[in-house]
């Protein structure tokens, strides 16, 4: 199901080896048309190496090997001029850890027919976050903190499982966020809402990894918050 649509599916990867054939698998056997971009920040784990392996076996998968860890902000951005440089339709973002099931690309697809911008949210009816601990209430009590304080009409901000019409999106471009890291992905969602664009949440489950190290540093949640001050106060800039 990809209705006549030109479109690109990016994952960003570091030490996913053990994920990322299962992944592109997934993705391929449901969805053979789409293409696949990839970039990985030279693994160790040789990631890398297992993606050219299935470059032979698939059509249509394109993998960046960058030097040097050079963080999710860059890749993701390089990845939307990629769409854009290459003409696709559209664009959607997931996670190479399995934590974003496959199978719920149809269902962005469906609403990128209508929507500019399509966010997957574990926060809204139908949806569910599988996460355990400390990172299930930072992250549901985080994106509560976020929605009080940004005013945006959505329920979900940190997660990468989103899809962008390109065509819809006329003039806008991630370079517009400066955040950086984890608080990239909720700096997207407030240039997109800033900019008028009309944000659609789709339900979705995100499991926590099985395979792998979480990449988060705990750091990262100072980061967040001090991100976060800065863009309530942007709101207020004219």
């Amino acid at each position: 199901m990809t209705n006549n649509k030109k479109i690109l599916i990016f994952t960003a990867t570091y030490n996913e080896v053990a994920n990322i054939e299962i992944l592109i698998n997934l993705i391929k056997n449901s969805y053979s048309s789409v293409d696949i971009l990839i970039i990985d920040d030279n693994s160790p784990d040789k990631t890398f190496e297992k993606i050219q392996q299935l470059q032979k076996k698939y059509e249509n998968i394109y993998l960046f090997n960058r030097k040097s860890k050079l963080g999710l902000d860059t890749a993701h951005k390089y990845a939307y001029d990629y769409a854009i440089k290459n003409n696709y339709d559209y664009l959607i973002t997931m996670d190479a850890d399995l934590s974003h099931d496959p199978k719920e690309i149809k269902n962005f697809i469906f609403n990128l027919e209508k929507f500019p911008f399509v966010i997957g949210s574990r926060y809204v009816e139908g949806g569910k976050c599988l996460m355990k601990g400390r990172r299930l209430i930072f992250s549901k009590y985080g994106n509560k903190i976020i929605k009080f304080l940004l005013k945006i009409n959505s329920h979900e901000y940190t997660n990468s499982y989103r899809g962008f019409n390109l065509n819809l999106l006329s003039g806008f471009n991630l370079n517009l966020v400066k955040n950086k890291g984890y608080s990239f992905f909720m700096g997207t969602v407030f240039e997109i809402a800033n900019k008028g664009f009309q944000i659609k949440e789709i339900p979705i489950i995100f499991k926590d990894r099985n395979k792998g190290v979480s990449k988060i540093p705990k750091v990262e949640i100072f980061r967040t918050l001090k991100n976060l001050i800065f863009l309530f106060l942007k709101k207020f800039q004219k």
